[in-house]
C-alpha cells in the first residue's frame, strides 16, 4: 500500500520542541537527540538524501540563559512594554540556544562521521524570487556533498511581519524547495484523528487522506498537547496542503518512538499517510500571506 513512500529518496524530516528537550526544564534532551541523529544517519547510510528540520532552538536558550518565562526578564519581573520587548527576548533567547543546538547537532552527527551543516531561513528567503532561487542551489549543493543540512527558522532576524510562525510550515516549504519526495512529520500524537483524541476517548484514527477537504480541516485542532511547542495539529494541516500541492508525499507520526522515521520511510504503515496532489500552477507565495 505503501511503496510509493517506499521508493522516497529524498525524506525531510520535522521535529518539534517538545520532542527534544526537556518538558520539566526546556533543557536538550541529549538521549532522544542521539536516536534522531542516528536514524537521520541511518536514512541517510540507505541512500536517502536526507534533510532535518529542527525547533528547540529558543526553548534551549531559554534553559541556558535561566530566563523561567519567556515573557519575564531576566531578573524575574514581567515584561509590561509590549510584544516589541517580548520579540527582543525570544530573538536573544533564539541565538543563544540555536548555536548550543548545533554544536550538539555537530558533535552527535560527527560520532556516525556524518557531515551536517546549518541552514536558517526568513519568509523573506522564500517570498523572494532571487533568494529563493539560492537558497535551493545552496541545499542541493550540500545533498551532493553527502551532508545532511539542519533547518530551522531565523528567530533572531524574524519579525511579527516575516515569521513563518511554526516549523510544520518551514517543513513543507523546505520540502518543496528542495522537491523533496517525502515530508515526515513528528507530532506528539500518532497521527490525524476525527476529534482531539487527549479530550475524546471515541476519537477515530485517519491512517490515509487521499484529497485534503472542509471535513478533513474541521477534524484538526488548533491546539497541542504540548506548552513547549507552537504548533497544532490545524498548522499540520496547513503544511499538508502545501507538500500536497507541490507534489511531496506526507506522514504525520508519533515522535515518542524515534523508530517511527525508519519504519514510514520503510514502508510501514505508520502514522497518517496524505498523498500529493500536485498544482500544475504552484507558487510558493501563494500560501505565504504578508501580515
Amino acid at each position: 500500500m505503501r511503496n510509493t513512500i517506499k521508493n522516497c529518496k529524498k525524506i525531510v524530516v520535522k521535529i518539534g520542541s517538545s520532542s527534544i528537550t526537556h518538558r520539566e526544564t526546556g533543557g536538550a534532551d541529549l538521549i532522544r537527540l542521539e536516536k534522531l541523529v542516528r536514524e537521520l544517519t541511518d536514512l541517510h547510510s540507505a541512500g536517502h538524501d536526507v534533510i532535518l528540520v529542527s525547533s528547540g532552538a529558543i526553548s534551549v536558550g531559554v534553559k541556558a540563559a535561566n530566563i523561567k518565562d519567556i515573557y519575564y526578564d531576566g531578573k524575574g519581573k514581567r515584561n509590561e512594554d509590549g510584544p516589541d520587548e517580548k520579540l527582543k527576548i525570544k530573538q536573544a533567547c533564539a541565538a543563544i540556544g540555536q548555536a548550543r543546538l548545533m554544536m550538539i547537532y555537530q558533535k552527535l552527527f560527527a560520532e556516525y562521521n556524518q557531515l551536517t551543516a546549518q541552514v536558517l531561513m526568513t519568509k523573506r528567503t522564500v517570498v523572494d524570487d532571487l533568494n529563493r532561487f539560492n537558497a535551493k542551489n545552496t541545499f542541493d549543493e550540500l545533498m551532493k556533498l553527502g551532508v545532511i543540512p539542519v533547518v530551522n527558522e531565523n528567530d533572531t532576524l524574524s519579525t511579527y511581519e516575516i515569521e513563518f510562525g511554526d516549523n510544520d510550515t518551514l517543513s513543507a516549504i523546505v520540502a518543496a524547495i528542495t522537491e523533496a519526495d517525502l515530508l515526515i512529520l513528528l507530532s506528539d500524537i500518532d497521527g490525524l484523528y476525527t476529534d482531539d483524541p487527549n479530550v475524546n476517548p471515541d476519537a477515530t484514527f485517519i491512517p490515509e487522506i487521499k484529497e485534503l477537504g472542509y471535513t478533513i480541516e474541521q477534524y484538526a485542532k488548533g491546539s497541542t498537547g504540548s506548552s513547549v511547542g507552537t504548533g497544532g495539529m490545524s498548522t499540520k494541516i496547513a503544511a499538508a496542503r502545501i507538500a500536497s500541492a507541490a507534489g511531496v508525499e506526507m506522514v504525520i507520526a508519533n515522535a515518542k518512538d524515534l523508530g517511527n522515521i525508519h519504519r514510514i520511510a520503510d514502508g510501514n504503515e505508520v502514522g497518517t499517510w496524505i498523498h500529493a496532489s500536485k498544482s500544475k500552477d504552484f507558487f510558493i507565495g501563494d500560501f505565504l500571506e504578508d501580515e
